[in-house]
């Protein structure tokens, strides 16, 4: 909350500056505002100086945040698929899914569904390899923003898949725009900064849910699974959040969910965002290719024999051994021992 030893008087001042032009807003759940130069603000507080004191604000309490600079702009990569921000501010997740759902997709195959993320203007997306697995027909669901504020879902038909990573679980897609207007992106976190206890949320379609919002924190920033490391987190994430995002408290993707332990209560991993921008960047050594059955398809390996010994004839009969022709000695019918 505001300090108590400035209540009355920040209400006063803020009050009164609501028309001040270039000045940022901070907007309270109990319908105050705020006005003034936002100095530092964090996940859990935010500082603004309102010329005559420095006012600070439970993040509890905010309502929203408007910055004079709030776009913080997007900085492309070499790679023009994804981009990064600098001096983006902390929001709650209820402010920033404002501005990040229309990035985040559902993705729906003959044989199940899972969700991705749009990391393009051009329709470049993130999800996960497992997700399109052996699939060729996709559907992307998006959900586009109207001039009144809400959202108007729309499927596209028209989804490519353009390169797939069977080893880290990752596929690129990519969409065509209903209207030709760009996309919606998410930017990418930019410094590998992930720290245990840090506040992260997830928005996907968890068992068909649409645009499901998720909050946790990160339990372990780097778990090591199978040689990999991936992020840890007690996000609930369920069947269907696989492929989806994993923000921070800016906004960034620190990972794109994909797996959980079952068996466990809240124990899910991400796959961190470095590895998503080197499977970008190096696209083509991961290019689908239709004609390439290990392309886009996984191979289990075959099971374990139940029992000891050479195997026995395939009911096809193509491992039976061919009929040698016998040798006699010349002039008899006796085969050679």
């Amino acid at each position: 909350m505001i300090r108590t030893t400035a209540t009355a008087f920040v209400l006063a001042v803020s009050l009164s500056a609501l028309s001040t032009a270039g000045a940022d807003m901070v907007k309270l759940r109990s319908g105050a505002s705020i006005a003034g130069k936002i100095l530092k603000q964090t996940d859990r507080a935010v500082w603004i100086d309102i010329g005559s004191d420095v006012v600070q604000v439970d993040m509890e309490q905010v309502d929203s945040v408007q910055r004079e600079d709030a776009g913080a702009a997007l900085q492309a990569d070499a790679s023009q698929l994804f981009s990064t921000a600098k001096d983006l501010p902390t929001l709650p997740p209820k402010e920033l899914s404002k501005g990040l759902g229309p990035a985040v997709i559902k993705v729906s195959t003959p044989g199940g569904l899972g969700s991705g993320v749009i990391i393009s203007p051009d329709g470049f997306a993130i999800t996960n390899a497992h997700v399109i697995q052996g699939e060729r027909s996709l559907r992307a669901t998006i959900w586009v923003k109207q001039p009144d504020g809400s959202l108007k879902r729309t499927d596209i038909d028209d989804v490519e898949i353009e390169a797939v990573n069977n080893s880290h679980d990752l596929a690129l897609i990519k969409l065509k725009s209903p209207d030709g207007k760009p996309f919606p992106v998410a930017p990418l976190e930019g410094e590998d900064s992930i720290e245990a206890g840090q506040r992260v949320f997830a928005i996907g379609n968890p068992l068909g849910l649409e645009r499901t919002l998720t909050e946790g924190v990160v339990s372990v920033p780097a778990m090591q699974l199978d040689g990999r490391t991936y992020i840890q987190t007690d996000t609930p994430i369920n069947p269907g959040n696989s492929g989806g995002p994993l923000f921070n408290m800016r906004g960034e993707v620190v990972g794109i969910t994909n797996m959980k332990i079952t068996l466990g209560e809240n124990v899910g991993f991400a796959i961190p965002a470095r590895y998503v921008k080197d499977f970008v960047r190096h696209r083509e050594a991961f290019a689908f290719d239709k004609n390439n059955p290990n392309s886009g398809h996984f191979y289990h390996p075959a099971p374990p024999r139940s029992q000891p010994g050479a195997p026995g004839e395939l009911d096809d009969g193509s491992s039976k051994p061919s009929a040698k022709p016998t040798r006699g000695t010349t002039g008899t019918d006796t085969p050679n021992k």
